[in-house]
């Protein structure tokens, strides 16, 4: 009696243990595929071209997103910031065609997510703005972008490399938006104290990403 009961105890824990591996797999498994690098560019219901508009022209990122700088989201441009040039520049062609679309109906357009962090993470693009971090340490540079892609693997491991060492990576508040803007290590290291940033040891607090 006593073995038999040793057994269904065995093959109990057994089963569970099987269980829990069985879903720490799939979950890692999601987990790491939401942090994948997506080194192809995504394609757009509108050939919007950054390497033209933010490189040639040199339009500001916050031309086209515009709460980028006070909220978590960068937010995407309404149509009516397509239409303020495209009602005098090229506005019968064929490539804005859902624009003129849009803009006549009212039906926003949908743009497809480039970047898609999972929602256990908690990122703000206001406060990274704030403290002098500049728009391509994450998306590269998008002023070279004729379809915008991930640059990079956003791992664990690379936003802890930044919140251990900011000083690497700051800039001053108004090169944020500067694609070809080059961080002085020593420059960043007096902007942290100027910037009032956080000790390593609490930018790497669990509680400082995971909300």
């Amino acid at each position: 009696m006593r073995r038999r009961n040793r057994w269904v105890k065995t093959l109990f824990w057994g089963t569970v243990v099987g269980i829990f591996a069985l879903l720490l797999v799939v979950f890692s498994g999601v987990a790491v595929g939401a942090f994948e690098q997506r080194t192809l560019p995504v394609d757009q219901p509108v050939p919007f071209s950054h390497a033209f508009h933010a490189g040639g022209l040199g339009l500001s990122c916050r031309y086209c997103h515009p709460s980028v700088e006070r909220a978590a989201y960068a937010g995407l441009p309404p149509t009516e910031t397509c239409m303020t040039c495209h009602t005098f520049i090229k506005p019968d062609s064929p490539n804005l065609a859902l624009v003129r679309q849009s803009w006549e109906t009212g039906e926003p357009i949908r743009w497809n997510r480039v970047i898609n962090l999972p929602d256990f993470v908690y990122f703000h693009h206001g406060a990274h703005v704030a403290k002098g971090v500049g728009c391509a340490d994450c998306h590269g540079r998008v002023d070279q972008m004729a379809v915008v892609y991930q640059p990079q693997a956003f791992t664990m491991k690379f936003c802890l490399e930044c919140h251990r060492n900011p000083e690497a990576r700051l800039r001053p508040r108004e090169q944020v938006f500067n694609m070809a803007y080059t961080p002085d290590p020593e420059l960043g290291k007096k902007l942290k104290e100027a910037y009032a940033i956080r000790s390593a040891e609490a930018l790497t607090s669990c509680n400082t990403c995971h909300r």
